[in-house]
């Protein structure tokens, strides 16, 4: 959470479904949970589809709707970077909390 905060400084920090995430402009572009086994990343199902190559090649599970980071492996800070980066591009117009 302070990396995002740090290296995003204009995400405003929120707590939603009883879990942190991060929006720009009232707009979601990030959320995390924490899991017995792993941290769970939410880029939404468009960062998902996105970086789904990515995803696997840095050794992560992911569903249609979040990435699995277990405890034991690293994060890939470069690629937590691109799909915040991604969705802040992507939902630059967006008026609407989640993608429609």
């Amino acid at each position: 959470m302070n990396w995002v905060t740090e290296k995003f400084p204009s995400l405003e920090p929120r707590i939603a479904w009883n879990q942190p995430m991060f929006t720009d402009h009232g707009t979601f572009i990030i959320g995390f949970s924490v899991a017995k086994h792993h941290l769970a990343i939410g880029p939404e199902r468009a960062g998902i589809v996105r970086f789904s190559d990515e995803i696997v090649q840095a050794g992560y599970d992911h569903t249609k709707q979040l990435v699995r980071i277990r405890w034991d492996s690293p994060v890939d800070f470069s690629l937590l970077e691109k799909m915040i980066a991604f969705n802040i591009s992507e939902k630059a117009d967006c008026s609407t909390f989640w993608r429609k």
